[in-house]
């Protein structure tokens, strides 16, 4: 991810906090805190979640306004769902093992493993794996059951990128070999990748060197082997693989369209007529329908449906006007829709989340026939609407344009 500057602005870090944290109940309520775990290690969805609580949809900050996003939505309910947020940036990062200990007086659990997780993953990143990228952000979620899940982020000052690292406590063997449930970033050249499961033997020899020779033994070998060492010929096998472009813009390559146009016809099926009556929410129409048939994939979609995060920008727009200005009137009717489907959840009335559920369903179905405007298109006639929807970046609110007709949302 290349790496972005800046902050995000108040107005918007407090929508994404409470937007992030009723999704985030939502897939706990429909699926579990285990199931919310393996999302956040899936860097796929990790991306496209970001995007839709309308961070810039392919920086390295989107890393940083999760977890912050998390950290915050979800504290006031954390003993209520039994999942709690340690850790972030810098400062943040270098308090998880405190956090963490406070987690587990309120809760009982097994503390002093969840620090010694949390300082093995960082070290492991940052020793283990040398591949240019120095750690400066460190996320450790972990549940009332004691599993966990670790997100954490490098920087290359040099190449201006940043490389994210996810761990997942299920399924977890060993924290030497093959510990990470996915490592995103460009490839780089070679590294050196103890955790490698190829780098066994020489884990053991370096076990050995340590065990049986000298320091001096050491320098000698290392001086015997320099220069003639060759590298190896055996590639990584082929993953599915996220890397995120330089250009900030969204563009036709970094959306697939039929997507997007399933949502299109779902919002305009089920937008003014019987889903606002259904949720009750004044002023929910069309576009913001739109936003939560995005919101509702998040929640629902298969790992297959995140290959293209830059699509999920589309449901709030970004803080630097890519690819439109923030829509916080659309914003706000989604939190607030969210927001009273979760909580008459929690009191056993599933109606008005099963409809955003079927909301997702309706957009799949669609998608598979029905077409739609270009990308480019879709973006400028949201530009020309921006103020209507309250639109919102960096540079202030959006003028209303000069000529053209307003619309709501």
């Amino acid at each position: 991810m290349p790496l972005h500057g800046g902050r995000v602005p108040q107005w918007l870090g407090q929508r994404m906090a409470r937007l992030g944290g009723i999704i985030a109940q939502a897939i706990i309520h429909h699926y579990g805190r285990d199931e919310f775990l393996r999302r956040l290690a899936h860097p796929f969805w990790f991306q496209s979640f970001g995007a839709v609580i309308g961070m810039d949809w392919h920086s390295s900050g989107i890393t940083t306004s999760v977890i912050g996003a998390l950290k915050r939505g979800l504290a006031p309910v954390s003993h209520e769902l039994g999942l709690h947020v340690c850790g972030g940036r810098g400062r943040h990062s270098r308090r998880t093992p405190d956090e963490l200990l406070l987690v587990g007086e309120r809760t009982g659990g097994d503390a002093a493993a969840w620090v010694r997780a949390s300082r093995l993953a960082a070290k492991v990143d940052s020793a283990a794996v040398q591949d240019g990228f120095d750690l400066y952000l460190h996320g450790f979620i972990v549940t009332d059951d004691g599993n966990w899940t670790v997100v954490q982020q490098g920087m290359n000052g040099t190449h201006r990128l940043a490389r994210r690292y996810h761990w997942l406590s299920e399924g977890l063997r060993s924290f030497v070999e093959a510990p990470h449930a996915a490592i995103e970033g460009r490839r780089q050249g070679q590294i050196v990748n103890l955790t490698d499961h190829r780098a066994a033997s020489s884990r053991l020899g370096q076990l050995e060197l340590l065990g049986n020779l000298g320091p001096d033994r050491i320098v000698d070998e290392v001086a015997r082997l320099r220069g003639t060492a060759t590298p190896g010929s055996m590639d990584m096998p082929f993953l599915p693989h996220l890397l995120m472009p330089a250009h900030h813009d969204v563009r036709p390559a970094d959306v697939v369209l039929r997507r997007l146009h399933g949502a299109l016809a779902a919002a305009a099926q089920c937008g003014p007529q019987d889903f606002a009556e259904l949720l009750l929410v004044p002023g929910v129409g069309a576009r913001t329908v739109l936003s939560l048939a995005q919101v509702a994939e998040v929640v629902h979609g298969a790992p297959c449906r995140f290959s293209d995060p830059a699509r999920f920008s589309l449901a709030h727009g970004g803080k630097d006007r890519e690819p439109y200005p923030v829509p916080v009137a659309v914003y706000d009717r989604t939190i607030s829709v969210m927001k009273a489907a979760v909580a008459a959840a929690k009191l056993g009335n599933e109606e008005r989340l099963d409809a955003i559920r079927r909301l997702d369903r309706q957009a799949r179905r669609l998608e598979r026939h029905v077409t739609g405007p270009s990308l480019p298109q879709f973006i400028a006639g949201e530009r020309h609407r921006s103020h209507a929807y309250g639109g919102r970046s960096v540079f202030g609110h959006e003028p209303p344009p000069t000529l053209g007709m307003e619309c709501g949302g």
